[in-house]
């Protein structure tokens, strides 16, 4: 087998999460590191919004990474070994999701348990890691006009004037992927899901009669389920002094960006939304952690439609950007694993058929046939969050309360199939 020395030219449209992983996953991965550039069109990388559950599978690619050691250095994130599940009006436990294996170390080999952590402090350690590799370079406010491609390059032009040219290009950049809307597939568009997550950390209350923290009922975290949403309460920190607060609920549709933008951020809006959501709970924690809740914000969920096109003879959709989905639990550990296996079939194209002058699609339409299954599976899933986020009767909720126990525990052992699965050394058929 020939390895070419040529190194390729890869660019990067997204400097979030998906866009930097992927390019750690590029450098690990192919023969002869390439050349790559990240454009991202914020004017620095974006440490904010708000927290994560990283599930076993992500901890697993990101150790491969080298970013999750940066994240433990910095003692970011708090260990998480299962979601609790709560029944908001009798503040009965009824149900978890554990990763904690049977002896309570975690899943796979080596075992992972999961790490509830900000998206914001989950992006640091991922551009530790990032700035280690001489052959990565993020540029910031880059503003994509036009992408265009021939028999041998790619090339995007900025609103600056300037214009980067490449061997291939990857889309990044989320639901409203400019690379999707301006090249790939400009009919696809996103949808609204329905569903907003109102989102704020709140610092813990300190009790009347002594020094100590208000208790919590959850361990790490807890999902509260009401008649009118979910709620979920966090921790995020090894310090345990701020709890995230992020409630999943059925908001309508808003016209237009500019009106979600007025919305978002109308703090005392949605805390009294919030608050009337979620009154009648049996614990009196939940509403002090939703008055307490600071930075609250209001982000609506889009969705793309199943399926759509991911590639172009010369660019490529990973993440959101090709199959965004409402939240499921492991929605972060999916983006990590599109740009692990793309760029084992990238690096096995660079072996074995660049060579021979096999044009690079071959391996686009490998990650496809690999892919496109478990997307679409998790893609079915994510639709009973909405169903299960939708407003419902006390009837409903005390059929959902006796429903949740009964289905975590039917499908427990097909997501600790996928905890315990190693993408950098699966098959990938190709």
């Amino acid at each position: 087998m020939a390895i070419t020395a040529k190194p390729m030219d890869i660019l990067i449209l997204g400097g979030g999460i998906a866009g930097l992983t992927t390019a750690l996953s590029l450098t690990k991965f192919a023969p002869t590191p390439p050349n790559i550039t990240i454009f991202e069109i914020r004017p620095e990388p974006a440490t904010i919004g708000g927290a994560v559950n990283l599930t076993p599978n992500a901890l697993r690619l990101l150790s491969h990474l080298g970013a999750l050691d940066e994240i433990r250095s910095a003692g970011y994130g708090a260990e998480c070994l299962a979601v609790e599940v709560f029944d908001l009006y009798t503040n009965l436990k009824i149900a978890e999701s554990s990763f904690g294996g049977p002896e309570g170390k975690g899943l796979g080999d080596p075992p992972f348990t999961a790490l509830r952590i900000t998206r914001g402090e989950a992006l640091k350690g991922v551009l530790a890691a990032i700035s280690k590799h001489p052959n990565i370079k993020l540029l910031c406010g880059k503003k994509t006009v036009s992408i265009n491609e021939d028999d041998s390059s790619v090339t995007i032009k900025f609103e600056d004037g300037g214009s980067a040219q490449g061997d291939i290009l990857i889309g990044c950049d989320g639901i409203h992927s400019v690379t999707r809307l301006k090249h790939v597939d400009p009919e696809r568009k996103a949808i609204y899901s329905g569903i907003c997550n109102a989102f704020g950390f709140s610092p813990r209350r300190k009790l009347s009669t002594s020094n100590e923290y208000e208790p919590t009922h959850f361990s790490v975290s807890g999902m509260n389920f009401g008649r009118r949403g979910i709620l979920l309460t966090s921790f995020h920190a090894p310090a345990r002094t701020s709890i995230y607060v992020g409630a999943l609920m059925q908001v309508p549709e808003i016209a237009d960006r500019n009106g979600w933008r007025a919305a978002g951020a109308d703090a005392a809006k949605t805390r009294n939304e919030m608050l009337e959501r979620h009154s009648g709970a049996a614990n009196p924690l939940i509403a002090h952690l939703i008055e307490d809740a600071e930075d609250l914000f209001l982000w609506p969920i889009f969705t793309l439609s199943k399926g759509g096109k991911w590639a172009t003879e010369r660019v490529m959709l990973i993440g959101d950007s090709a199959h965004a989905m409402p939240p499921q639990g492991e929605s972060t550990g999916i983006v990590f694993e599109d740009g692990v296996l793309f760029s084992r079939c990238l690096a096995r194209w660079m072996v074995t058929r660049r060579e021979e002058g096999v044009p690079v699609k071959e391996a686009f339409d490998a990650y496809e046939n690999l892919r496109r299954a478990r997307i679409d599976v998790a893609f079915d899933e994510s639709l009973s969050v909405v169903k299960t986020v939708q407003d419902t009767t006390w009837l409903g909720h005390k059929i959902k309360m006796n429903v949740v126990p009964w289905y975590l525990w039917w499908t427990r052992g097909y997501r600790e199939k996928h905890f315990v699965e190693d993408v950098t050394s699966c098959d990938i058929g190709y």
